[in-house]
């Protein structure tokens, strides 16, 4: 069996990706857990801190693809390559998503840290890339926050939409085939406007 304070993330996660963190409560983690309340707290000093845990957590999982890219040239192989992985994860894993949404709509304490582990490594990694030639124009430097934040939200929109595509597609939008059709697809806007469409005017 897990640690406790393991199985503590593990639930809070689901919890947290499910109900959002207003919503969430230490009573429900407790209880999913399989321990008393009070026992929380030798383990985390209270909700906020449990959260935080949680979203750092994720987040040093979800960031291990975009480190890799930083640590070679962000040549349009690997660009594709790390856009690739990052949907299989997201779709394995969908609680990053669906917490991030939480966040955004709610609010909590955990923005600061979204903005500064998630989307500013994003947008300085994009950066590097467009800047080695991979994607040089005018407009793909004056559109760089709204490109990468394009590409987020597609990513992970199809995420946290996917109960609402189960009736609209003869498939399971987060089983393997659908998943597969969703690399595609991003690969494919990659080429398109990322790789080879910043590299002229639009």
């Amino acid at each position: 069996m897990k640690p406790t304070a393991e199985r503590v993330l593990d639930v809070a996660e689901d919890l947290f990706a499910e109900k959002g963190y207003q919503a969430a409560s230490l009573g429900d983690v407790a209880e999913r857990v399989g321990i008393r309340s009070p026992s929380l707290y030798n383990h985390f000093r209270n909700k906020e801190a449990l959260y935080h845990a949680v979203l750092a957590r994720l987040l040093e999982k979800f960031n291990a693809p975009l480190r890799e890219l930083q640590e070679g040239e962000a040549t349009p192989e690997r660009i594709r390559g790390w856009q690739a992985r990052l949907v299989r994860m997201h779709i394995d894993n969908p609680n990053l998503a669906r917490l991030l949404q939480h966040e955004a709509l709610s609010g909590g304490p955990g923005s600061e840290l979204i903005i500064e582990q998630l989307f500013k490594p994003l947008i300085e990694s994009s950066s590097s890339a467009m800047d080695s030639g991979v994607a040089q124009s005018p407009s793909a430097s004056r559109l760089r926050p709204w490109i990468v934040m394009g590409f987020n939200n597609i990513v992970m929109s199809y995420v946290t939409m996917a109960p609402l595509y189960r009736g609209l597609l003869d498939i399971d939008p987060l089983g393997a085939e659908a998943a597969e059709r969703q690399v595609e697809f991003i690969t494919r806007l990659t080429d398109a406007f990322w790789i080879s469409g910043l590299g002229k005017e639009f």
